[in-house]
């Protein structure tokens, strides 16, 4: 017996609200039955361009539209929480686009909200719903190379600088830490665990955003990661997992990968390939949601809350000992500096 559709709203019209639209056209009981957007134009536009009967000229409209099942958050990083706290007060469940939050006391703030209100939240982090990821973990769970003990990765494009556009701006959450850096740290998280040493050295752009960096985080066994992330240059956008028995090659580019393979001490390499049959990838992340969403689940156990909590403290403490302040930090955070910076919870 088919499931019963579930309607989605999507709460913001950029960019990355048009790829997840684009994904949700891949699956097959998802409904996308309503957009939100600040201005009613805007909301029309691109409600026209993907046929959503329902517009609002509001996010407030959006979050109590009683034909809603469930909201994507597609605002631009620093309003991340106001959005999804607004749904979550409003009765919805939330799928919140990566960085979760601008900073670790908001993403606290976001799922304490939902777990005061017994709902669903997830970070949007599309990475670990894709096939080859979702297999890569399963290959090393399995043991397959041995013991995971190092993690490199590289990620980042070359933005034209603009000192007013999302990437740059303070404003915002700009630079390549909370858009490129996310991935990494998350991707770390994933495979490693979590770290109890956090350090890198960042390059503070004109605007006063990191630009690029080089990220190493560390635990008490000797694991290590160290992670290239920037947007002022394109690199090789792979990955690579070091294992006591041997090796994963993850394929370009590895924040949404095709393919990987695996290389055993001794034998011949074993490639595995995922090609995308339908969609764009981002149906996954959505498909895991309402997975959720029908089992009564409160949280994806592919993405757990508390594991987003403590990714945005690792980011937090990397920035505090660049000397990176978003305007948000000044609301939650107070005066965030080396000294006050700390380490994941659970480390």
């Amino acid at each position: 017996m088919a499931s019963h559709p579930i309607r989605w709203g999507i709460l913001g019209t950029g960019r990355i609200a048009t790829k997840f639209i684009t994904g949700l056209h891949a699956v097959e009981d998802a409904v996308i039955a309503a957009v939100g957007s600040r201005a009613q134009a805007t909301a029309d536009e691109i409600a026209e361009v993907h046929g959503i009967p329902t517009r609002h000229g509001s996010y407030d409209a959006l979050a109590n539209d009683p034909g809603v099942d469930v909201i994507y958050v597609a605002t631009p990083h620093s309003a991340h929480r106001d959005a999804t706290i607004l749904c979550l007060d409003a009765g919805k469940p939330v799928l919140c686009e990566k960085p979760f939050a601008i900073n670790a006391s908001e993403a606290e703030h976001m799922v304490a909200t939902a777990r005061s209100r017994d709902l669903f939240l997830m970070e949007a982090m599309w990475t670990r719903f894709r096939p080859a990821v979702v297999k890569l973990r399963e290959v090393l769970a399995a043991g397959t190379i041995g013991e995971p003990r190092m993690l490199t990765s590289d990620l980042g494009w070359q933005a034209r600088f603009n000192p007013e556009g999302r990437l740059f701006a303070p404003a915002l959450g700009g630079g390549a830490l909370l858009d490129a850096g996310v991935y990494s740290v998350s991707f770390a998280s994933m495979v490693l665990g979590p770290p109890t040493s956090v350090s890198g050295l960042a390059h503070l752009g004109d605007t006063g955003v990191d630009e690029q960096a080089g990220i190493v985080l560390g635990d008490d066994a000797g694991r290590l990661a160290v992670l290239g992330i920037t947007i002022q240059t394109s690199g090789q956008t792979v990955a690579t997992i070091m294992g006591t028995e041997g090796r994963i090659d993850i394929d370009r580019p590895w924040h949404s990968p095709e393919s990987f393979t695996i290389y055993r001490h001794g034998e011949a390499p074993e490639p595995h390939r995922f090609p995308l049959e339908s969609g764009n990838g981002y149906q996954f992340e959505a498909m895991e949601v309402m997975r959720c969403l029908r089992a009564g689940e409160r949280e994806s156990p592919s993405m757990p809350l508390d594991e987003t909590v403590a990714i945005m403290r690792t980011m937090d403490t990397l920035r505090a000992a660049w000397g990176l302040r978003y305007p948000a930090d000044d609301e939650t955070l107070g005066r965030m500096d080396i000294a006050s910076a700390q380490l994941p919870a659970n480390a």
